[in-house]
């Protein structure tokens, strides 16, 4: 009985992103738009039978091609409403039916999370068709399963990192303007532009021990087979090790809030 609610919820979830229908087809298209320009981009920078710190053309589009999937399993969320709800004490709705609040914007973004693969997916199918491009296939079953398990340790921790924003609310009423920063942030440090590793290795060796480079980063250096497997490991267990803080912090955060949270609004 408590699955078959929060399917509802996500089914639902679904269904809402359909009902505006111009929102939605302006923000894919924005979406294709920011493939494309980061597709012809690298396309120009790496001639054929060139490379740059040891990516080919074919390794590039792949993992610019990949952010792409990835950003869809990942990165897309509703948990950006959070702090909407405690600022119009909608949060109170909430805190007094059966229904675990995390659980709900989990099953929120869920459903968000299967609108943006099936449409992700096939706007790159249609691309592929259409460009043709050089990609790198992998044929490693086992390091595609690795891929989606290090995608699904990707997905909570995100989920948790958005629902410490979303806390923001509690406190002040301004919390579009810190999550606008950090999305900024993040498509920089999680590699959504580029791959982290051809940073300096000083650079890139700190910011391999920040939670945001096992976002896109590191799913897409799985797949294309570049790491050994003692670095997949090693990367599983500090993003587990930051799921695990984070979400500790997150409890701490949340039981603070409410202790503060007055239903302005209600």
């Amino acid at each position: 009985m408590k699955l078959s609610k929060y399917y509802l919820i996500a089914r639902n979830t679904w269904d809402e992103t359909l009902v505006y229908r111009l929102n939605f087809v302006m923000w894919r298209v924005r979406v294709i738009l920011g493939i494309l320009t980061m597709y012809f981009l690298w396309l120009a920078l790496l001639p054929p039978g060139q490379n740059i710190l040891g990516y080919t053309r074919e390794l590039m589009l792949t993992y610019i091609l990949g952010t792409s999937l990835i950003n869809s399993i990942v990165i897309s969320s509703r948990t950006y409403e959070v702090g909407d709800h405690i600022n119009s004490g909608n949060l109170s709705n909430f805190l007094i039916r059966p229904i675990n609040y995390f659980g709900y914007w989990f099953a929120r973004d869920l459903g968000d999370k299967a609108m943006n693969i099936v449409f992700s997916a096939s706007e790159l199918t249609i691309l592929f068709f259409i460009l043709k491009p050089p990609l790198f296939i992998q044929s490693d079953i086992s390091l595609i399963m690795l891929t989606l398990v290090s995608c699904a340790f990707a997905l909570v921790l995100y989920f948790i990192i958005n629902f410490l924003l979303g806390s923001i609310g509690f406190w002040s009423p301004e919390v579009w303007a810190p999550r606008f920063i950090f999305i900024t942030v993040l498509t920089f440090f999680s590699g959504g532009l580029f791959p982290l590793d051809i940073l300096p290795k000083p650079i890139f060796s700190a910011l391999s021990l920040l939670p945001f480079t096992y976002l896109l980063f590191f799913p897409l250096k799985i797949y294309l087979g570049q790491l050994a497997t003692y670095e997949i490991i090693r990367g599983i267990l500090i993003s587990s090790v930051w799921i695990v803080i984070l979400s500790q912090v997150l409890r701490f955060v949340w039981q603070r809030g409410l202790r503060v949270y007055t239903a302005y609004g209600r």
